[in-house]
């Protein structure tokens, strides 16, 4: 039996945190911002085995919105966070904010929100003729928002044009996969080309609910064969943190929440990807918690609208404690750059002075997975971490606040809607790897202890 449910996301910022000076931390502070910061959601959501969501818009009240409105926002934000120390269940802090004219210029044209081109524009390649067919495909979105039948013929002309980059680019594309994963990249180029012209008929049947799905599907087909461009790990780890656990490439995993007090939900499975290509020190510590079961049975620990976060174990330490240490096993803020070959290991892009550097994981979806770290050290994430939820006035997507303060290792691509429901004392049954355990290296799990 199905189940439909209705839920609001509320949009109010409040943050607290537990005051644990020995630690080094801060406080207990909150800060709420509700009476005009207040987008209003409505998603169905059906559930069988799994849950699928399906997020509807509601009625939002419109008003216009300036630049130099925005850059207000957002500096009142990075004031408002900065006296909230906190995307830690122990305290965690933003550093200073940067000048008003530092983040104005941050705010430019239409931010990528969707996981899934997140991701993809995330691999290290360089393959124009690939990313020519990607983009008239990710903009079949934004066609079928447009009302009537202008929907559908917008759509129709993005897959001609797909299907045109695909015909004039394929030779470029071919010679851009891997050596060794050659056969698998042509095996799906075959699939792409068969599924743009099931495309093309579908639009121009004028089929409107089959266009998303078969998008869907396409995308993934040109996701796999940027995979396949992708020829080996593309930088060196520094040498310090060359023997922590790295995930050399990318993984999935599934965690399956069990939701308490909700009447209409007993459980949810979220799909998350994780990124080593960017952030293998941080994704890599995440798989080998994960594969010590570090998660299975903890609870949410904060829900409050702004993210929902987890990872403080029970007891003293605010980490994981390697029993082959028996001390807190840390690992260093990582963060990789626009145009740079590897990330900055150690500091923020603030401290760095680089106020103007694109991430190359942004916190523009909803859903973005991140570590919580101490206030005022930045090599002390361990195991906390935390999602965002998105978006609004006081987290704009390329012009966000926690930008290169914080390590971004992956999204949430299935049922990220359903985050904003979730409440503190929701359990963690399990998380588990479904796919890329294999690019993980020096697997600390598998040691005794």
């Amino acid at each position: 039996m199905s189940t439909i449910i209705s839920c609001n996301t509320y949009s109010c910022l409040a943050a607290s945190t537990r005051n644990n000076p020995t630690q080094g931390s801060s406080f207990v502070r909150t800060h709420r911002s509700c009476s005009w910061w207040n987008p209003k959601f409505l998603p169905k959501c059906t559930s069988h085995k799994h849950v699928h969501c399906q997020l509807q818009n509601g009625q939002q009240e419109k008003r216009s919105f300036s630049l130099k409105e925005c850059a207000i926002s957002v500096a009142l934000a990075a004031g408002l966070i900065a006296g909230m120390p906190s995307l830690d269940w122990s305290p965690m802090a933003y550093a200073a904010n940067p000048a008003l004219s530092d983040l104005s210029v941050l705010i430019s044209g239409p931010p990528i929100k969707d996981p899934g081109a997140l991701l993809r524009y995330a691999l290290p390649i360089d393959n124009k003729a690939i990313r020519e067919v990607q983009k008239p495909l990710e903009d079949i979105t934004e066609s079928l928002k447009l009302a009537g039948v202008k929907a559908l013929d917008s759509a129709e002309r993005n897959v001609k044009q797909a299907s045109r980059s695909l015909k004039q680019g394929k030779s470029s594309i071919i010679s851009g996969l891997a050596e060794s994963k050659k056969d698998h990249g042509v095996e799906l180029l075959g699939k792409l080309e068969v599924g743009m012209e099931e495309l093309q008929q579908i639009v121009e049947d004028r089929n409107r609910d089959a266009v998303a799905p078969k998008q869907k599907e396409l995308l993934q087909y040109v996701g796999g064969v940027e995979e396949d461009m992708v020829d080996g790990f593309p930088f060196e780890v520094p040498e310090e943190y060359r023997s922590m656990p790295l995930l050399k490439g990318r993984a999935a995993v599934d965690m399956k929440v069990k939701v308490k007090d909700n009447p209409n939900l007993e459980e949810c499975v979220f799909h998350i990807v994780l990124d080593g290509y960017n952030s293998p020190v941080t994704a890599g510590n995440f798989v080998d918690l994960v594969q010590r079961r570090f998660y299975d049975g903890m609870e949410i620990q904060r829900a409050d609208g702004f993210v929902v976060q987890t990872g403080d174990p029970e007891g003293p330490a605010e980490g994981f404690i390697d029993p082959s240490t028996e001390k807190t096993r840390t690992i260093p803020l990582e963060i990789m750059v626009d145009g740079e070959k590897a990330p900055f290991y150690g500091e923020t892009l603030e401290e760095l002075g680089l106020y103007k550097a694109q991430t190359k994981l942004p916190f523009n979806a909803f859903g973005t997975m991140a570590m919580a770290r101490d206030e005022f050290e930045d090599n002390s994430a361990s195991s906390q971490i935390f999602w965002l939820l998105k978006e609004s006035e006081l987290t704009p997507s390329n012009a966000n606040i926690l930008d290169g303060r914080y390590a971004v290792f992956g999204y949430v691509t299935e049922n990220q809607d359903f985050l904003a429901d979730l409440k503190v004392g929701d359990v963690i049954e399990s998380i588990q790897v479904v796919s890329g355990l294999e690019n993980l290296v020096n697997p600390s799990y598998k040691i005794a202890g």
